[in-house]
């Protein structure tokens, strides 16, 4: 299987790739000798299309070289399964997200993906699984290109618990969804969390992305 990473700037995407996408009439293609992230989100801003690539021999290895080029910032989060089959889903800035946050200093990263999750949501993690995947994306922060790089974690939950959203996150609502409804969750979320959503099986990989 080809490796691959995906960076994400608003609803565009970076796919760095051992080999081409399959749909490659819809992306563009980005030189991986002269690759700056500072300068290409600049440039993937203004371009009319939503997708690009870059072919790299070890996709792992160029992201960590080009990551070193902008302000990083770590952050975890949690997918939560109850005991019921739910999934747990908060509201945010007018769209359906994952809770997670930062990663303070000196804090491990699976603390600090039970602790964003409790505190986001007013439950109680039973339980921290394995991890589901790290996605990537870039925004502008305070005039800063920064680069957001967050683990994702499987984590369970039992019983009943009166859900909190956490208001002053800018968080309106928290809720379990079922299998069902999670596909309806698409229509209004973020790419990179597709990408969680998929990696952990709830849905079915997206042909364009291939």
């Amino acid at each position: 299987m080809a490796q691959k990473y995906r960076i994400y700037i608003n609803e565009k995407a970076i796919l760095l790739s051992t080999t081409q996408p399959e749909q490659i009439e819809k992306y563009q293609k980005i030189d991986a000798e002269h690759f700056d992230l500072q300068l290409i989100y600049t440039w993937v801003v203004v371009q009319p299309g939503n997708f690009f690539y870059v072919l790299c021999d070890d996709p792992k290895a160029f992201l960590k070289k080009i990551t070193k080029t902008v302000k990083l910032v770590e952050a975890a989060g949690g997918l939560v399964q109850h005991e019921d089959g739910n999934h747990l889903f908060i509201y945010r800035n007018e769209k359906w997200d994952l809770p997670k946050g930062k990663i303070e200093k000196g804090e491990k990263t699976k603390v600090a993906a039970v602790r964003e999750v409790e505190e986001e949501c007013g439950i109680k993690v039973a339980k921290l699984e394995d991890k589901i995947c790290k996605t990537y994306h870039m925004y502008i922060w305070k005039g800063v290109i920064t680069l957001k790089k967050t683990h994702w974690y499987m984590m369970r939950h039992k019983g009943k618990a009166k859900l909190v959203p956490q208001t002053e996150e800018g968080i309106t609502a928290v809720r379990f969804f079922n299998r069902e409804q999670v596909a309806a969750i698409v229509s209004n979320t973020f790419p990179s969390i597709m990408d969680v959503l998929e990696t952990a099986g709830l849905l079915e990989e997206r042909d364009i992305l291939a």
